[in-house]
């Protein structure tokens, strides 16, 4: 899955634009989200996908 924010270069300020609308300077997607085996919402989040692909078909 592809995160639609971006992180400016320069400012560090996070927009979703591939310019930073602040300095000017080039966005850069940002990193994943940290993974945990403690993962509070996996079920949810796997069970929303299988309906997605189910549904897609």
């Amino acid at each position: 899955m592809k995160s639609r924010i971006h992180r400016c270069a320069g400012c560090g300020k996070y927009t979703l634009k591939d310019k930073c609308p602040d300095c000017g300077g080039s966005a850069i997607g940002s990193k994943p989200a940290r993974f945990s085996p403690q993962d509070p919402y996996g079920k949810y989040r796997r069970r929303m996908k299988k309906e997605i692909e189910r549904n897609s078909h």
